[in-house]
């Protein structure tokens, strides 16, 4: 945890937060802090800052807040992604957050179980606590926003064009192209579509291209989703 985590009704008119629970654990076993320490704190989708330790014992962990700072620039990038296997996606969100990605919606695909859809990883608090699991580890507080589609055809045709920016530039990753992915300024906005392990089918790629999705490759070799999403980012905003 390179960032401590507050919710804005966490901070009183005095700038005062009381934490408990996994935020307290944390700071008392893992950093050991002491009255009078520092530490860097954010408050969610606002400013950032430092706070001073005023008291910690078993019961509470008690904070005074000041926040200044604004949280790091976003990258411009915005995600349709196959839904993943639940234990991947586990380390899938927190990336996304901690890469500062805008928009993700998951997406049903050929290759995708229909059971991921039933797991408990894809409930709002369990999606919650991955994300702020990847703000603190990023020094961020902005969340991105996620969203759930069943079917991924409804959603590329009649609401893609709503969804993403239309002046954004539209890749699909994808091993069986020749066309290499190389990095898009950061002055365009990036959606890109990322699909399962075993990559889009033939019609899923053509119903990309339909849409101004463009293939491109980073080379001939498969790549699970959680290795897949850093990979693809990094290319894509290497050097920005």
């Amino acid at each position: 945890m390179n960032l401590l985590l507050l919710q804005p009704g966490e901070v009183d008119e005095h700038g005062i937060a009381r934490l408990a629970g996994r935020r307290l654990e944390h700071a008392r076993e893992v950093l050991r802090v002491q009255a009078g320490q520092t530490l860097k704190v954010g408050i969610l989708d606002g400013l950032m800052g430092t706070a001073e330790v005023l008291s910690l014992d078993e019961q509470a962990l008690v904070l005074q807040v000041k926040v200044t700072e604004a949280p790091p620039p976003r990258a411009g990038v915005s995600l349709v992604l196959a839904v993943p296997r639940p234990k991947a996606l586990k380390r899938v969100i927190p990336a996304i957050a901690s890469l500062g990605v805008d928009r993700v919606v998951m997406v049903n695909a050929a290759r995708v179980e229909k059971s991921y859809f039933d797991s408990k990883v894809l409930a709002n608090e369990f999606l919650d606590g991955l994300i702020e699991l990847g703000l603190e580890q990023a020094c961020d507080t902005i969340r991105p926003t996620v969203e759930i589609r069943e079917r991924l055809k409804p959603f590329v045709e009649d609401e893609l064009a709503t969804w993403a920016p239309r002046d954004s530039v539209r890749l699909i990753p994808h091993p069986h192209t020749t066309t290499p992915l190389r990095p898009v300024p950061s002055s365009s906005h990036v959606v890109l579509a990322i699909g399962p392990d075993g990559g889009w089918v033939p019609f899923e790629v053509e119903l990309f291209r339909q849409n101004g999705f463009q293939p491109v490759s980073l080379g001939p070799r498969v790549l699970r989703g959680e290795v897949a999403v850093p990979a693809v980012l990094g290319a894509v905003r290497a050097g920005s």
